[in-house]
């Protein structure tokens, strides 16, 4: 059955957020936002474009490092303002600080604890950028 579904993206401002999930392992790897443009982009080309609220421009998921994200699936939820992305993580690392998730802190006694190890040297990859 086909339905009917638009993306809502008046909520906030003109964004929504998007979760990503790794396709094959369904690790969490980030939370980015989206705008109109980001979106039709990535349904465009199916690599993940996203909105940077800090830069307010559009830009495509590893343009920079060559960690690409190619979309293999789009979920829209219930309320039709925010979309889960399952993508094919190129590299291995979705994080710019180099870690294959941008969750890779997690809360142990009064502080943060990292998990994992590095994928890549964000000071290499991101060099006069």
């Amino acid at each position: 059955m086909n339905e009917k579904a638009e993306l809502n993206f008046s909520k906030m401002g003109g964004l929504i957020p998007a979760i990503v999930q790794d396709a094959a392992s369904g690790d969490v790897l980030m939370l980015a936002f989206m705008d109109p443009q980001a979106w039709d982009l990535t349904l465009k080309t199916g690599e993940a474009h996203y909105y940077s609220r800090t830069r307010k421009k559009v830009w495509r998921k590893g343009e920079t490092s060559g960690h690409v994200q190619r979309v293999k699936a789009v979920y829209l939820d219930c309320d039709e303002d925010t979309v889960l992305l399952k993508v094919e993580q190129v590299g291995g690392a979705a994080c710019h600080t180099g870690y294959r998730s941008c969750f890779y802190r997690r809360r142990q006694g009064e502080g943060w604890q990292a998990e994992g190890s590095l994928i890549f040297d964000p000071q290499e990859v991101y060099r006069g950028g």
